[in-house]
């Protein structure tokens, strides 16, 4: 099994894992919302609380896509500066490279 394929699984058990941590705690989110609601029939509470883990779920997941479009943002911001500060070395090298060389040239010449 190769480097990438061995992440690609990581990867896919996180996400299995995330998603199963999501759901419970999505179901005791409900729980302790429907826990004061004493009226509701226990068919009513468990609809409610079936309502409230989708809910809990959907917003869950926006947080997770917003989050993750936000990273990639992020590392492109970072690489863009990354770059940058590469560039302004590698003149800066160039830069001392060339003084080097003509204070050389005027030494010995």
């Amino acid at each position: 099994m190769s480097t990438l394929d061995s992440r690609a699984l990581v990867n896919e058990i996180e996400g299995h894992l995330l998603i199963a941590a999501a759901h419970e705690e999505g179901r005791r989110a409900a729980a302790h919302f429907s826990a004061p609601l004493v009226w509701l029939t226990d068919s009513q509470r468990e609809e409610v609380e079936r309502r409230f883990e989708a809910e809990y779920l959907v917003l869950a997941r926006t947080s997770w896509q917003r989050t993750a479009e936000r990273a990639i943002e992020v590392r492109g911001e970072y690489e863009e500066t990354y770059r940058g500060l590469r560039r302004r070395l590698l003149a800066g090298w160039l830069l001392a490279c060339a003084v080097a060389t003509a204070a050389l040239v005027l030494t010995l010449g």
